[in-house]
């Protein structure tokens, strides 16, 4: 695995040209969405759910058709993006809670509150949000964190954050009508991260009849929060957003408006989901068309995102991407087959054939990055980091933010810049791709078309070229292949006190 990034001496030269300040450096907004599947949007292929505005930002950028998700599930991956590590080598591999009792005195009571949180990141390990922070940016999150808990080393406060708000509880970051929410914002003098209670909320239950009861819907709050800090932007710093909204994770609910009376005429004979015992999730009446509608909701969410940067007069110097932090699921009564969700992928979320980690992945970024473009470059989400780096002229990625006190401390990634502005035969292509998860013990490697799976420890090995679906295991017609891809995962793999996988023999 190439633990640097290998730029282009002339794309470089160019870049920094254009970057010579900061106000002439690119504005990033990510848009990162919670369990799509690769075939959920209309520009891959969906044909039952309308996605006009990424369908529309496609054709105006770039479509990628085999990019991956860092992991098959949300924690692991999006810590492959915040640390430019693959989970071989990342400290988050896997959906790790706490459940923290926190006192609720400097909340005016005289109480405690039950938070869940996730592992933390390694506070001794930059991630990308410090890095755009030490290259002139300021950083906007807006959505769920996923990389600590309330009072850990790892929040958002002290991770190069300027102003976030949604789920810093894990728990919470399961229902779209919670009973809080938390803030930081540097303009508004927070010194820590605050809980905002939801009051129109807290007084119905979060479960039962009475739970619809509830009007703050949380995803629409959080939209309303990242607009707001886009409309603050003056064109005078450039600025990094990373909008991490949970649609369309389950539970399937949301406002009864327009875009859900819109699906329940479409699928007029829907399925209903009861729920689970002791499950995260309410029942679901509509389960094709809340999940349908909330695909359509992020989509509009997306379009106003794009106005608002034109609005604003940033559209031109603003590069915007739009992904997902991995494959389908099917909690909560979502129906993938029903959908036909997973773009004809064998696999789902928590797995780590292509449909779990193979997800959607467009590009835009106008008079840069040539509109209309599909690519079939292999890009996984630790490549973002160096990417960003190149993008914005950072000559100290990656040698200078390795930490030399934390052994082993290394980078994954490729830029794939080159690729992002049409320079194709200087773009350097990863030699292989790697994933663990350790919840279904599985560990998977890319090598060119070779795809091998791990389950369990035993070995399955697939040709893409000729078998997408992954149907035929081909193991024993290649003992060579095998071994080469063993002796990857050996090398690429760091044990973790938390997240034990099976290596195989």
């Amino acid at each position: 695995m190439n633990k640097i990034s290998i730029f282009s001496g002339a794309l470089l030269a160019s870049i920094s040209s254009v970057c010579a300040s900061s106000q002439q450096k690119p504005n990033i907004i990510f848009i990162l969405c919670d369990d799509m599947g690769y075939g959920d949007l209309g520009c891959y292929g969906q044909k039952y759910i309308s996605t006009p505005n990424i369908d529309r930002m496609a054709q105006e950028g770039m479509r990628f058709t085999q990019a991956y998700a860092g992991s098959p599930v949300s924690a692991p991956s999006r810590a492959t993006i915040m640390t430019g590590q693959h989970s071989g080598h990342s400290h988050v591999r896997g959906n790790k809670e706490y459940w923290i009792n926190v006192p609720l005195m400097k909340y005016g009571a005289n109480d405690e509150y039950t938070v869940v949180g996730q592992e933390p990141y390694d506070p001794n390990h930059i991630i990308l949000p410090e890095i755009m922070k030490k290259n002139g940016y300021t950083t906007g999150m807006f959505g769920k964190w996923a990389g600590g808990y309330e009072g850990s080393c790892s929040t958002p406060d002290k991770r190069g954050i300027d102003e976030y708000y949604g789920f810093i509880c894990q728990f919470q970051a399961h229902l779209y009508y919670p009973n809080f929410l938390n803030r930081y914002s540097k303009s508004k003098g927070d010194t820590a991260t605050i809980r905002i209670t939801m009051d129109e909320n807290i007084k119905y239950p979060m479960f039962g009849d009475d739970y619809k009861k509830r009007s703050q819907y949380s995803a629409d709050l959080i939209h309303q929060e990242a607009l707001k800090w886009i409309d603050s932007q003056d064109g005078n710093q450039p600025f990094y957003g990373f909008f991490t909204y949970t649609l369309p994770h389950a539970e399937l609910v949301q406002p009864n408006d327009s875009i859900l009376e819109h699906y329940k005429k479409k699928f007029f004979h829907d399925k209903t989901w009861g729920g689970s015992e002791d499950g995260r999730y309410n029942p679901s009446v509509h389960t094709h068309a809340e999940f349908a509608g909330m695909i359509t909701r992020l989509d509009t969410y997306v379009g106003e995102i794009l106005a608002k940067l034109k609005e604003k007069g940033l559209d031109e110097n603003t590069i915007v991407i739009f992904s997902s932090d991995n494959g389908p699921h099917e909690e909560g009564g979502a129906d993938p087959e029903f959908f036909g969700r997973d773009g004809k992928l064998r696999g789902l979320k928590r797995q780590c054939y292509e449909g779990g980690i193979r997800i959607p992945f467009i590009v835009r970024w106008p008079g840069k990055v040539k509109a209309g473009t599909v690519n079939d470059h292999q890009l996984a989400f630790y490549d973002i980091m160096p990417t960003f780096c190149e993008l914005i002229g950072d000559r100290r990625f990656p040698k200078k933010y390795i930490n030399k006190k934390l052994k082993g401390d290394c980078f994954d990634g490729v830029s794939f810049a080159s690729t992002l502005l049409g320079d194709d035969t200087s773009q350097k292509k990863h030699d292989y791709l790697y994933w663990e998860f350790h919840e279904t013990d599985q560990m998977a490697v890319r090598m060119g078309d070779w795809k091998l799976v791990v389950k369990k420890g035993v070995s399955y090995l697939y040709n893409l070229a000729d078998d997408i679906h992954e149907d035929n295991d081909i193991s024993t017609n290649h003992p060579e292949i095998i071994k080469q891809m063993i002796e990857i995962i050996k090398k690429e793999h760091k044990e973790s006190d938390f997240f034990k996988v099976t290596l195989p023999l």
